[in-house]
């Protein structure tokens, strides 16, 4: 089987996670997310561990060594399921140098169909949903909200605003993304693999455009 590879990218607050969940749901895809795999990774008391833990504490960005040990594994025990129909990446890669990197284990685990979603939202518009977004306290949730209501629509937890919504923070990884991810979405466009959607039609028509640009 064909193992179809789909890289999420977009600002924050584009919806990136909500249409990986989408995909995740519907397809039986794969959901490999870098955030959770550090998080979980700062939870063991080794060296490593510990530090990472003290860099994510402080909103700091874990090193390309580290994460892609963590992908790396992740991506072998995927490799290693016969059903595996799908793979989704959130939140890798980070920088262009990391790009280079994922094409490589690509190539290695032999996954040829891979294409680069970018959902596409202006710096206003991320702004604002930033500024609404909420996150449900049950842990075994984590649904993220943008309407203004106080319960999670999915377990009916409580939601609260994240602390790194502020407006000082949004402004970082706006700044952020040109920098630093606008040369990936370069890439892949330049190597004809970049689908652009956008992102600031509803979660169904974005999730349709997805589609339609992955089949």
């Amino acid at each position: 089987m064909n193992t179809k590879v789909i890289i999420l990218l977009g600002k924050s607050g584009s919806g990136k996670g909500t249409q990986a969940n989408l995909l995740e749901e519907e397809l039986e895809f794969q959901h490999i997310i870098s955030g959770d795999l550090l998080r979980n990774r700062a939870k063991e008391l080794d060296f490593t561990g510990k530090k990472l833990s003290d860099v994510l504490a402080h909103g700091g960005l874990a090193p390309t060594g580290v994460i892609f040990k963590l992908w790396l594994d992740t991506v072998e025990k995927i490799k290693n399921e016969k059903d595996s129909k799908g793979v989704i990446l959130d939140g890798n890669p980070r920088k262009i140098k990391e790009a280079y990197l994922i094409d490589e284990v690509f190539d290695w685990y032999e996954w040829n169909d891979v294409k680069a979603v970018l959902i596409d939202i202006s710096d206003e518009e991320a702004a604002k949903r930033l500024g609404k977004r909420k996150v449900c306290q049950n842990k075994n949730c984590g649904n993220i909200e943008y309407k203004d209501v106080e319960k999670c629509s999915k377990c009916g937890s409580e939601l609260v605003l994240r602390n790194d919504d502020n407006p000082e923070s949004v402004n970082k990884r706006l700044s952020w993304f040109k920098t630093e991810v606008q040369p990936i979405v370069d890439y892949y466009e330049k190597t004809n693999r970049l689908y652009k959607i956008n992102g600031e039609q509803s979660v169904e028509d974005v999730y349709k455009d997805i589609l339609k640009a992955i089949s």
